[in-house]
């Protein structure tokens, strides 16, 4: 009897392909394994098996499967459900989602394989001298892979050699599936069973006698297993012995020692302190208590408290609360950032039961932890990571807790799926029955707003931990001081005042500037000209350490030009500022002090933000600048001082949620200051302190801000009142982009009216030589979400089958915000 099974491949399809297998791959095979398949004409995958069946496929005939990966099951029917759900909701294909969700070592591709053609004689005369390299080559190596080929001769694309060389019948390709993931093993060594009684091992130490050093590491053991009565590791042994690993191989050669390996996770914990939970004030237990008492009734409770609350003393006691019930729990964070200083509290209270998962981690760590949250295993139970953790293979989840959940770095905006995390995270918890806790000083407008509908529950907690006050925040009026020259550099006088002062108590500052770079343009004095990426339609941002002129978008860079590139004229000058240009003003006004800078240019690696944050937080740092990743729920204990630069330019964006966010990024950097018993106070620069968003961040208004903005968007149709489904046409022709999506809009408005916007280019057009153009699909409140799809996704169908077309990509972003 035929067999057959359905496979999700990891390419944007939006079927699933079906395959046959004999009876004993069927018996043996489940869904949620991996099993490589031959997709194309001879490109290998591995798939992912979501069902097993006896309907063989109408249209064409399916082949076999090259042979199963797992012996169980690496990706769970809960965790295919929400793929589903994902691949539904946010209109990509379950591939796509296969692609964000697995660690890249489970994605494992073919990898083509050169050999010598044996077959033929070849004649080397005719060989070009790059195909004579590689034909040389192989007369020393059996085989080679597509790196090893470049590597040989010095270039990136080899596929046109290769292709000659197969053509002349020196070369065979084949195409080999190969395996990422290592598992780390460590070396152990024991006495050979042979010395076990005490005269064997007397005769032993007697016949070393004239290997002194061996007989030393042979102490050494005896003593580590006397002292910790466990296994012990090549290494501690050559460290505590102060031996080499020479000496131990003489030994396991002699057949006096054993070696033998075990496999061991490569992120261990090594602190055994476990430390009681704080206990909470009476305004966090009435929280606390609120929280639960809403969880019963409902799946989802909004806190909403302001920063240095003591949000996460609550979160502590809601996470003992289900692990006592053996639950798993998920702690969700925006910016890695966060969970360098999460991690270290967390361990505090959990120990060993913490798992991290997020993309500074390499493949193998990933692998490691996506194993241990399958397994239940117990060093997995409270899972700290950022939105790619909502894929983890959970299988007894009680609880998620979403901090900062206004965060729109929650968004996957590129490349597809584009989903939301908070919105993912509470359809996963629904799986599982479990609960979903989101957590912010200042809540998103949609998560406000279902918590007044009575969607969610809604928990305030308006006091800081310890009785601290708020912050006092003053705005600072850059045009008066300018006028009155009381400006130095980029800093005014009040600024440099409130900086000295907090230096002087021995207090740290905190700066924040939402550009990284030096200065954002470059501009000719002569003629006017500023240098623009090539690819993009944006001028190139000035970076002094490098000297470098470097886009922000696709990565271009020169070297900084001595003259303009259009009239030779040497005057340049750059405009507007960027975090590393305060940072050079700070250390000429503060040459005493220590001054630091977090931004993605130093941030770069695993440990980038762990060691900015240990040194600022040891002191080692007076005055700290920084972009937004400066602004999310970190916890210093003495600053007392926040300066934003320019809060001008997070206002004047062309969004709908600009003012919505420059309130959000306003309060939670004000948040950082005064966090012990000192008052902090935040100075906020700005050309318009008279500005709405402003005053209601100077007192605390967040209640204002929302009632002004609801009744904006409801005016406007914008989210909550109406769904927004965003389509984007890209391509490097910006005519094709232009008659592509003036045809898109044109179909969709026959359908929706007035409820379609655009065609419209954004701001930034093109990006790495593509063109972008808009158009935005507002649903209001009655009106069928998945219908609505339907038809967008006929008329993007549709859309495909024109020729004059061929080559537009259609990017489909639902609910994007």
């Amino acid at each position: 009897m035929q067999y057959y099974i359905d496979v999700i491949l990891p390419i944007p399809l939006h079927k699933e392909f079906t395959y046959s297998v004999n009876e004993n791959e069927a018996h043996f095979l489940k869904p949620g394994m991996r099993v490589a398949v031959q997709f194309g004409k001879s490109k290998v995958y591995s798939a992912l098996v979501t069902n097993i069946h006896q309907t063989a496929p109408q249209v064409y005939e399916a082949k076999e499967i090259e042979h199963i990966l797992d012996e169980v099951p690496i990706v769970t029917n809960d965790q295919l459900q929400l793929w589903s759900w994902i691949s539904e909701y946010y209109m990509c294909s379950k591939g796509e989602v296969m692609r964000a969700a697995l660690p890249s070592a489970f994605l494992l591709e073919s990898e083509t394989i050169i050999l010598r053609n044996d077959s033929h004689t070849i004649d080397e005369q005719e060989l070009k001298d790059d195909e004579f390299l590689l034909y040389e080559a192989l007369q020393h190596q059996s085989l080679l892979r597509i790196q090893e080929v470049m590597d040989i001769v010095g270039k990136k694309s080899v596929l046109p050699l290769i292709k000659r060389l197969i053509e002349k019948n020196v070369i065979t390709v084949q195409e080999e599936i190969y395996e990422q993931y290592k598992p780390k093993l460590v070396r152990y060594v024991k006495l050979q069973i042979a010395y076990s009684t005490e005269e064997a091992l007397q005769d032993l130490l007697d016949s070393l006698t004239r290997a002194p050093k061996q007989k030393e590491v042979l102490m050494h053991l005896f003593m580590l297993q006397a002292k910790t009565n466990k296994a012990i590791k090549v290494a501690d042994l050559i460290k505590v012995a102060n031996s080499s690993a020479n000496i131990i191989k003489a030994l396991v050669d002699k057949g006096i020692l054993e070696e033998y390996h075990k496999q061991t996770d490569r992120v261990e914990y090594t602190s055994n302190l476990s430390v009681a939970s704080k206990e909470l004030n009476s305004f966090q237990e009435q929280a606390l208590e609120q929280i639960q008492k809403h969880l019963l009734e409902k799946d989802v409770c909004l806190f909403h408290g302001v920063t240095s609350s003591g949000k996460t003393e609550v979160y502590v006691k809601l996470i003992e609360e289900q692990i006592a019930k053996g639950k798993q729990v998920l702690y969700l964070l925006p910016e890695i950032a966060l969970t360098t200083q999460l991690i270290s509290r967390l361990q505090e209270y959990f120990g060993e039961k913490l798992t991290v998962y997020h993309s500074k981690y390499s493949v193998n760590e990933r692998v490691e932890a996506w194993n241990n949250v399958k397994e239940s295993k117990a060093k997995a139970q409270i899972v700290i990571g950022a939105r790619s953790s909502i894929f983890l293979p959970f299988s007894n989840l009680g609880l998620i807790i979403i901090d900062e959940e206004h965060e729109s770095s929650f968004k996957q905006y590129d490349p597809a799926p584009r989903y939301h995390a908070r919105d993912t995270a509470i359809v996963l918890s629904k799986l599982f029955k479990g609960k979903v806790v989101l957590g912010s000083a200042t809540p998103s407008l949609e998560s406000y707003y279902n918590a007044n509908q009575k969607k969610y529950g809604l928990v305030t907690l308006n006091r800081r931990y310890g009785n601290v006050l708020m912050p006092d925040i003053n705005l600072v009026d850059l045009k008066t001081k300018y006028k009155r020259k009381e400006m130095k550099g980029h800093f005014s006088d009040t600024l440099l005042t409130a900086i000295e002062e907090a230096l002087k108590e021995d207090e740290q500052v905190i700066l924040f500037q939402n550009r990284r770079g030096y200065s954002p343009v470059v501009e000719c004095n002569t003629c006017g000209h500023s240098p623009q990426c090539p690819n993009c339609d944006v001028s190139l941002t000035y970076h002094n350490y490098r000297n470098q002129l470097r886009c922000h978008y696709c990565g271009y860079h020169i070297a900084m030009l001595q003259k303009c590139l259009a009239c030779d004229s040497p005057e340049l000058t750059t405009k507007g500022f960027g975090t590393e240009q305060i940072e050079n003003e700070l250390k000429e006004l503060f040459p005493e002090h220590h001054i630091g800078r977090m931004d993605q240019d130093t941030t770069r690696g695993k440990h980038g933000y762990e060691k900015i944050i240990t040194k600022f937080e040891n002191g080692e740092i007076d005055i700290l600048v920084g972009t937004q990743m400066l602004t999310k729920g970190l916890d210093f204990r003495n600053v007392t001082l926040v300066g934003i630069m320019n809060a001008d330019n997070l206002l004047n964006f062309p969004d709908f949620r600009a003012h919505e966010r420059s309130f959000q990024l306003m309060q939670q950097v004000a948040g950082r200051a005064g966090r012990t018993s000192k008052r902090g106070k935040v100075l906020i620069q700005t050309y318009n302190p008279f500005h709405q968003i402003l005053q209601q961040v100077s007192i605390n208004d967040f209640e204002g801000m929302y009632k002004d903005q609801m009744e904006e968007r409801y005016q406007y149709k914008y989210p909550p009142f109406y769904r927004i489904i965003k389509i984007t046409g890209r391509h490097k022709d910006y005519n094709r982009v232009n008659e592509a999506t003036a045809w898109f809009a044109k179909s969709l408005r026959m359908s929706f009216k007035e409820h379609v916007l655009g065609p419209e280019f954004p701001p930034i057009s093109r990006i790495r030589n593509q063109y972008n153009k808009n158009i935005l699909v507002k649903i209001p409140a009655g009106q069928s979400l998945k219908k609505t799809k339907e038809v967008i996704k006929k008329i993007e169908n549709s859309f495909k089958s024109v020729k004059e077309f061929s080559g537009v990509r259609i990017i489909i972003n639902v609910d994007n915000y």
